[in-house]
């Protein structure tokens, strides 16, 4: 299997593509808004934020708290998700057995910072496949998903054609970067967070494709699907 035609390049998504760790993250957050008097679930959080990068989600959480937000927020939530992640980060089903199979370039573009996707990659055993093609909308771009320039910096920073690049996203935003993008978008609904309703949301979204494990996106590339 690889990224075959009519693909030259696959772009993952990191939380709950390859880490599955959307709900880490969110149970984290939702605690975190909670303590801070912005009582959240940890399903709040997900459809609120997921996909986002805190730069966006910032405005938004003070919005509704109607005050500014503390200056250690971003660090409390940062130290709340690794403490988690030292015992309950894993990988999503089948991701690595996939990256292992694929023999064409491959790269991450997530909203997460650099450190928490080196992290992970380290922790699975993937940190060598990735190396250092890891782009972050919290550093790289000005804009985050659901704008497109995250996706299209990956794609310039590979030498890929946009329209010959496939997207693995499980979020609504990231679902939006990539059709703005000009990618071709798999909608992955793998990961222990993809509640009912999540995959249609997705679709509904503009994803081309949905598959609820990596055997499934193996077998539909290796079917050289039309787009």
């Amino acid at each position: 299997m690889s990224g075959s035609p009519p693909f030259d390049l696959i772009i993952f998504d990191y939380d709950g593509v390859i880490a599955d760790s959307e709900i880490l993250n969110n149970q984290a957050l939702s605690e975190m808004l909670t303590a801070h008097g912005l009582p959240t679930t940890v399903d709040e959080a997900l459809e609120a934020y997921m996909g986002k990068r805190w730069r966006d989600c910032a405005p938004v959480i003070r919005e509704k708290l109607g005050r500014d937000l503390p200056d250690e927020m971003l660090v409390d939530w940062t130290a709340r998700c690794e403490a988690a992640a030292e015992t309950t980060l894993q990988p999503v089903a089948g991701v690595q057995d996939f990256v292992a199979a694929c023999d064409g370039p491959i790269c991450v573009a997530s909203s997460s910072p650099p450190d928490w996707l080196a992290l992970g990659l380290q922790r699975f055993g993937l940190a060598e496949a990735f190396g250092d093609r890891l782009y972050s909308a919290a550093v790289h771009v000005e804009r985050g998903k659901p704008h497109p320039d995250l996706f299209l910096h990956a794609a310039r920073e590979m030498g890929a054609d946009p329209a010959r690049t496939l997207v693995l996203e499980d979020s609504t935003a990231g679902v939006q970067a990539g059709v703005a993008a000009g990618m071709t978008v798999v909608a992955v609904c793998a990961g222990g967070h993809i509640r009912p309703g999540h995959p249609e949301r997705l679709m509904a979204a503009g994803a081309h494709h949905r598959i609820n494990d990596y055997a499934a996106l193996a077998g539909w590339l290796g079917a050289e699907p039309e787009v």
